[in-house]
């Protein structure tokens, strides 16, 4: 069997964690149209196990979009995409547009030219690209000579992910199996849920608000029949929580109904799901506080 890690990377919203849950048949890594959605690095597990030559486990870590950080967290972020490089067997490099001088891309690009890893760049949005845009993008990377595969993709309708798929299982090593072939992701439900409730809160809210949006599971009971969570959706300033909680609740109610009907569909059951919105300031410039949200091991 073949098997290793790959490193999912790019600039800010450019599709990483919609091409991750394209491949896995599965949503397990949260998608919104603004950037920065992705705070922890993500593994997603695909495994085809079935006795003959194609069997593969590959782990997929969807990075956090690498930008220039404003505060700490931002930073956290970064570094973890950029220490992904070092510890895959390969890189999936995803761009959306054509290459800009001193652009994000541009900036990702002298990153990983000189890193020994096998490359693949994944050329996304192609829905949205003309032709000639398209074969430009291409033909610009292309004479670069640092990948070794160049591929378009539209994540979002699973278009040319099979391709994709079979070239990055060409490029693994033979391997163990990492994990049960029936696991899709080693982060626990509880994680999953958090991140499933930080979506609905990004896609309800405009502007800086979500970003300062941090989620805390603070009772998580599983019954046959019934799971019971209760999470507290910190934000930053007063003025946010208003804006989160909504006139007559209205808004907080939507986040809850919305965020519910889809954990209910992770978990395969019923769901009772009670939010609270508390104010932490400026906790994304907190070492102590990035570290108590889960995105810093100290």
């Amino acid at each position: 069997m073949k098997s290793g890690f790959i490193g999912i990377i790019g600039r800010p919203n450019v599709g990483k964690s919609t091409l991750m849950n394209a491949i896995l048949g599965e949503k397990i890594a949260i998608t919104t149209n603004k950037p920065q959605t992705t705070r922890n690095a993500i593994r997603g597990i695909y495994t085809k196990h079935e006795g003959g030559k194609d069997d593969c486990q590959l782990i997929f870590i969807d990075t956090p979009g690498i930008h220039k950080p404003k505060n700490k967290l931002g930073s956290y972020m970064t570094d973890m995409a950029k220490n992904t490089m070092n510890e895959v067997e390969a890189i999936i490099f995803i761009v959306d547009g054509p290459l800009k001088e001193g652009s994000g891309d541009a900036y990702i690009l002298d990153m990983i030219k000189n890193v020994k890893t096998p490359k693949i760049l994944v050329i996304n949005k192609i829905d949205k690209l003309d032709p000639e845009t398209y074969r430009t993008i291409y033909e610009t990377y292309e004479a670069m000579n640092v990948f070794d595969g160049i591929f378009g993709t539209a994540a979002i309708e699973g278009k040319n992910v099979d391709a994709l798929l079979s070239a990055i299982t060409k490029m693994m090593p033979e391997g163990p199996m990492y994990f049960p072939e029936d696991m899709v992701t080693d982060h626990p439900e509880r994680f999953i849920v958090s991140e499933l409730i930080r979506e609905k809160v990004l896609m309800y809210l405009q502007d800086e608000v979500p970003h300062g949006v941090a989620i805390e599971i603070e009772s998580y009971k599983e019954g046959p029949k019934l799971t019971s969570i209760g999470a507290v959706i910190y934000c930053e300033r007063k003025s946010h929580k208003g804006i989160i909680i909504g006139k007559e609740g209205k808004k907080l109610k939507g986040i809850g109904k919305s965020a519910r009907e889809e954990i209910e569909a992770l978990l395969g059951t019923k769901v009772f799901l009670e939010l609270w919105v508390k104010v932490k300031e400026n906790w994304r410039d907190s070492d102590f506080a990035i570290s108590n949200f889960g995105y810093k091991n100290e």
